[in-house]
């Protein structure tokens, strides 16, 4: 099941695995070394969409019983929280009209044309074979796993949860006052039975971080496509604040990265547990 091409599977030592399927999907930093030579951004501006080491930050995971999958191929090259069709006719050779979509217009679709504050990853377009190469080594099998593992959860324990695992830029949310530490979205509900959301909020706030629901980030593609309460298949997309542990314009891990990995460690290990006293949909 697992292509080191595309993602890395992190388990419980024990083989045990619970409810819960922890997934880091724009924390890839295996930059093709053609793809960089092809891009117009060099050093750190090529990784401003990345959201680095939030692997790091959820690699506890396995210890608590959870699964960890984390992808290794960047954001810039290929965004595993669209979906496979969101292609961009601006970027990709024989890409025909297309319905609106906000995502693909601002250059965010499956394969980006820009990078955070809107710039331009390439100085042309590229072709069709390359995009969907990349969505054949990428897209497919990161996918595939994902919906393995919710699958073998929902089968084995009655119950599957998804925590989707993101960053966000610190000035993201300069315009709110108190500004949240971290963001949860669930789609506004249609990702995640308000119980276990409201579980996962009490996690975060618990630990001492400020928490908000939904807004801006309501939760992408992986939430809307996983999440799905009503067969107790619940999804949660958390954002968190890259200033609480890196700095942002080097992209570089704080001082005290290891002391905000251990506060998430104790998160995580609230999270697991959630479920334990609800009753599954199916009762």
């Amino acid at each position: 099941m697992t292509d080191a091409r595309a993602y890395r599977l992190a388990r419980p030592d024990d083989g045990h695995t619970g409810a819960f399927v922890f997934s880091s999907p724009h924390s890839g930093r295996n930059y093709p070394a053609g793809f960089l030579g092809r891009s117009r951004l060099k050093g750190t501006a090529i990784r401003s969409s990345e959201d680095a080491f939030v692997d790091d930050l959820f690699a506890a995971a396995p210890r608590h019983g959870a699964t960890l999958i984390a992808a290794t191929a960047p954001r810039a090259f290929i965004d595993l929280n669209r979906s496979a069709d969101e292609l961009d006719p601006a970027l990709i050779l024989d890409v025909g009209r297309i319905p609106h979509n906000p995502r693909i217009a601002s250059g965010l679709g499956v394969i980006p044309r820009v990078v955070a504050g809107g710039q331009p990853i390439y100085d042309g377009k590229i072709a069709r074979a390359e995009a969907e190469a990349r969505l054949i080594d990428h897209w497919h099998p990161y996918h595939t796993a994902l919906r393995g593992l919710m699958a073998d959860a929902l089968h084995h324990h009655g119950r599957a949860v998804l925590i989707d695992c993101h960053s966000m830029p610190h000035e993201a949310l300069s315009n709110r006052s108190p500004r949240p530490d971290v963001v949860l979205g669930d789609r506004f509900g249609a990702a995640c039975g308000r119980a276990i959301m409201a579980e996962v909020e009490a996690a975060f706030h618990d630990a001492g971080l400020r928490v908000s629901r939904n807004t801006p980030f309501a939760g992408a593609y992986i939430t809307q496509a996983y999440g799905r309460p009503a067969r107790d298949q619940h999804a949660v997309q958390v954002e968190i604040d890259r200033a609480l542990y890196m700095d942002e314009a080097r992209i570089e891990k704080r001082p005290d990265f290891d002391a905000f990995a251990a506060l998430i460690d104790r998160v995580i290990a609230r999270i697991v547990t959630i479920g334990d006293a609800l009753p599954l949909a199916a009762e």
